[in-house]
């Protein structure tokens, strides 16, 4: 059974789809969706290597809510909801963009625009709930995307408004980043894949 995850801002709900791959056509769950909570405004989602968890940042209102995922049945269960800013922190035009989980399953990154920092969590392996580690300055404006390569060595964080890519060592133990002194000039990153 194949299913298809949209994160839909406008109205606060990853929305579940059938995907018929003998026609190409999707079509609603049972249940169709799973809510957050309002003004949350969902922007992307991740799912944890072992499938078991999905991570949705709010857009909006600088969260993170982790869900439980039942493959088997396609349903989403939500654990907790958990800010990506520090306490007290506050800013004009604050938003999330991208979130990922590190290839192994360890850590979940969100990068905070406004703020211009990567919040880290850890991922409790049990139970898919996450503990805030701290931020990472992404040393650029507007991180509006980053990526983390295939081997999870590094972070590279797309700085869209100061016009570069920061690279970061991810500390495979800790999750920390750390500045390699590199960074990339290219006008408005705003998307950095691996092929």
């Amino acid at each position: 059974r194949q299913r298809v995850l949209v994160a839909d801002k406008g109205i606060d709900k990853v929305m579940i789809y059938r995907l018929d791959t003998a026609v190409g056509r999707l079509a609603p769950h049972d249940p169709p969706f799973a809510r957050l909570h309002a003004g949350a405004a969902p922007r992307h989602l991740a799912f944890h290597p072992n499938g078991r968890y999905l991570y949705v940042n709010g857009e909006a209102d600088m969260t993170v809510t982790a869900f439980a995922y039942d493959g088997a049945r396609g349903l989403l269960e939500e654990l907790h909801s958990v800010s990506t800013l520090p306490e007290g922190a506050a800013g004009a035009r604050l938003s999330t963009a991208q979130i990922l989980v590190e290839p192994g399953g360890r850590f979940l990154y969100v990068s905070n625009r406004g703020h211009d920092s990567i919040a880290i969590f850890a991922i409790d392996q049990g139970t898919g709930r996450l503990s805030p580690l701290g931020h990472r300055a992404t040393l650029g404006h507007t991180p509006r995307n980053f990526a983390i390569d295939p081997a999870g060595t590094f972070l590279y964080a797309a700085n869209q408004n100061s016009d570069t890519i920061v690279h970061f060592r991810l500390e495979r133990a800790s999750g920390r980043l750390t500045p390699t002194g590199d960074v990339t000039t290219i006008g408005g990153p705003v998307c950095i894949l691996f092929g």
